[in-house]
């Protein structure tokens, strides 16, 4: 009998809503690295390194954080539904609380897939 092949763990297809893939493309080449290879762990089920639960703007969202040089930067995203991890918005952080703005944004894009703020 020959032994089991080892299956690889089921992955998340990644989905961008809005101008989010844009704004992460505009973004350094190291940050958006360092964001790419998060978005990974979680499309395989995993944890980020550095995150945070983003609950005013949904149930299931969080706030990825990476920094270098040239400040700090941060992807809301949401992985509680089966299939998707849909990134809601991707942006530099310019001051120490997030900005209104950039929640409400993620808001908006929360609703349009489905989520009860």
């Amino acid at each position: 009998m020959k032994p089991k092949k080892p299956t690889a763990p089921p992955i998340k297809q990644l989905e961008f809503l809005g101008s989010s893939r844009d704004d992460l493309a505009a973004m350094p080449a190291g940050v958006r690295h360092d964001i790419g290879v998060e978005l990974m762990r979680v499309q395989f089920g995993g944890q980020p390194t550095d995150f945070k639960s983003m609950s005013m703007v949904g149930s299931g969202a969080y706030e990825l954080r990476v920094r270098d040089a040239s400040g700090a930067y941060r992807a809301i995203y949401v992985a509680k539904f089966e299939a998707a991890v849909y990134v809601l918005h991707a942006f530099q952080k310019k001051t120490q609380q997030t900005a209104k703005a950039d929640i409400e944004l993620a808001k908006v894009r929360y609703r349009m897939i489905g989520g009860k703020p």
